[in-house]
């Protein structure tokens, strides 16, 4: 399931972090985080885009998180101001998730700031040698972005591939800079 399916769960609850990198909004239920929206251009963006994907009711209220979204907005706010943060108890509502993509959700959760894996890695550490593409689209369709660090996915070679989040892949560059997995800085978002 991705967080733009109708079918699948909706969030309840909602709220916006301002980090060092902008606005981050959260949305969550009571079986744990539904969806991350990375910033955005501006508060209300990334606030449209965490609706839309999240699949947020009109009723779903914006409120101050608590339990796992408060540790996932402190956890987050930390990782984009210091480049380190465990992420990796932050409870998930992965109830709707497909099998292989909950597999390549926990296998890139394992992979600490300052690492990165590729994508092929990543499909081998699975028993699937042959899916790299599926493990990249997979990421392309993350609903827990930092959470589930998909910017830490490379392609072959260490190529950066791609990046959904606004500002593509200098984002990515930015944030792999920020946690130590590369020797030197990015162009800023407003470079590109």
């Amino acid at each position: 399931m991705t967080v733009d399916d109708p079918t699948g769960p909706t969030a309840r609850f909602h709220a916006l972090v301002d980090t060092a990198f902008g606005w981050c909004g959260l949305a969550w239920d009571d079986a744990g985080l539904v969806a991350v929206q990375l910033p955005e251009r501006d508060r209300a963006s990334t606030l449209a885009r965490l609706r839309r994907r999240a699949g947020l009711a009109p009723q779903a209220l914006e409120v101050a998180p608590d339990g796992p979204a408060r540790q996932a907005a402190d956890g987050i706010a930390t990782l984009l101001a210091t480049g380190r943060a465990d992420l990796t108890t932050v409870l998930l509502d992965a109830r709707h998730m497909a099998p292989f993509e909950a597999a390549v959700y926990e296998r890139v959760r394992a992979v600490p700031p300052g690492a990165t894996v590729t994508y092929g890695e990543v499909a081998a550490d699975l028993g699937a040698p042959g899916a790299a593409r599926a493990v990249g689209q997979a990421m392309g369709r993350n609903p827990w972005p930092l959470v589930v660090p998909c910017h830490r996915v490379l392609a072959a070679h260490g190529a950066m591939g791609g990046f959904s989040a606004h500002g593509g892949v200098v984002t990515k560059r930015r944030l792999l800079f920020l946690e130590g997995a590369l020797a030197s800085e990015p162009l800023s978002l407003f470079d590109s």
